[in-house]
């Protein structure tokens, strides 16, 4: 039998030195693979060495070896990272932990690791919701309206936080209270003034900000176009909302079309420059239309119908078992297994299950994969 505290050491220490090479710029995913197969499969043994003695021969571009030379050691850098975290509470999530998307897991080009703020919550069908920093005039209401039903349906609502239709379509997931995730180009301690001042609602109402960039890293014209991946990988489907020509909402199409996503877009008026990307995706056949939130919302798998009337007086609530009533109310917005809610009903096993049976005819509850239950 494996020793449990040796194992756990071990994955600890693997997790450190992905920390601290992650750290030097201009290395990506593909260099921290050649190195991690340099080092034998396991980054924790660089980790133990001094940089000076393998420096040399690691396989990495030359800049960033110049970088690892100038660090002591892997586990030195790990604690400077894990400090800077630290003083701005930033929190570290690494690939396959349940803070992580878990769609991401497996991707090409995926990091190894999330900056983040925030609780993100568990698995639910999640839309990435982008377009253009200046859309047509009056666009931006319309977006925040369509992002506000989508999350109303119970899908997390996924974008970059951009001036422009970005915020919009998060705003939206805020004012009800739903679950929305921010990709940023910059790290995370190193916010523009609007996503500073945004990130409190965001924290308050349910929301997670996201980066791959260690601290200290602020935006530039190459990070917007990599953070993109993220934001489709992250995604169960991506709706470009509006777009002109050059818009940096392509990138993200097109990360999702590689990513092999379902990509959505809004068409436009034909003489509105700022619809022109979106009508070409169409046109070009690069992505299908989509005219309502209902419709997207079917495309993840989620189903939206009337809420509960807040009084549950009407006579098609009275119309449901008791059973079912009670049911209903053990379920909550974020999915929950049969189990959870077996333990906290008085109701047998057998009687439940009809009970959420009854739920998911009458559009109340959606069933997610694995007997997970969610209140729509």
């Amino acid at each position: 039998m494996a020793d449990t505290n040796t194992d756990t050491h071990l994955h600890w220490d693997e997790q450190r030195a992905t920390l601290a090479l992650w750290a030097i710029a201009g290395l990506g995913p593909r260099t921290l693979d050649a190195v991690r197969a340099f080092a034998g499969g396991a980054l924790s043994r660089l980790a133990s060495t001094p940089v000076r003695d393998w420096v040399a021969d690691v396989p990495v571009p030359a800049t960033v070896r110049q970088r690892l030379a100038a660090v002591a050691s892997l586990d030195a850098l790990a604690s400077r990272t894990e400090e800077a975290c630290a003083r701005t509470g930033l929190q570290v999530a690494f690939a396959g932990s349940p803070a992580y998307p878990a769609r991401m897991v497996g991707l090409e080009d995926a990091p190894p690791l999330l900056f983040f703020l925030g609780n993100p919550g568990p698995p639910r069908r999640r839309l990435a919701m982008v377009g253009s920093r200046h859309p047509d005039q009056g666009f931006l209401p319309f977006a925040r309206s369509f992002a506000r039903k989508v999350a109303e349906a119970g899908v997390g609502v996924v974008s970059g936080a951009a001036e422009g239709v970005d915020r919009a379509c998060h705003w939206g997931a805020l004012d009800v209270g739903a679950e929305t995730w921010a990709f940023l180009g910059s790290a995370l301690d190193a916010l523009d003034p609007a996503q500073a001042r945004m990130l409190p609602h965001f924290l308050e109402r349910g929301g997670v900000y996201f980066s791959e960039l260690p601290p200290g890293v602020r935006a530039s014209t190459t990070t917007f176009p990599r953070r993109n991946r993220l934001i489709a990988g992250a995604s169960d489907a991506v709706l470009v909302m509006r777009a002109g020509e050059g818009s940096g909402a392509l990138y993200t199409a097109e990360a999702a079309r590689v990513q092999g996503r379902p990509v959505f877009a809004l068409p436009g008026d034909v003489w509105q420059p700022a619809a022109a990307g979106c009508n070409a995706l169409l046109a070009d056949g690069l992505a299908r239309a989509c005219t309502s939130a209902e419709s997207i919302c079917a495309v993840v798998g989620v189903h939206p119908v009337r809420a509960v009337p807040a009084g549950r007086d009407s006579g098609w609530w009275e119309a449901l078992s008791a059973e079912a009533r009670g049911a209903y109310g053990l379920l909550d917005r974020a999915p929950r297994s049969f189990d959870e809610v077996l333990a906290a009903s008085p109701l047998s096993p057998a009687a439940l299950t009809s009970a959420l049976v009854e739920l998911e005819l009458s559009g109340l509850v959606v069933q997610h994969p694995g007997k997970r239950y969610e209140k729509v």
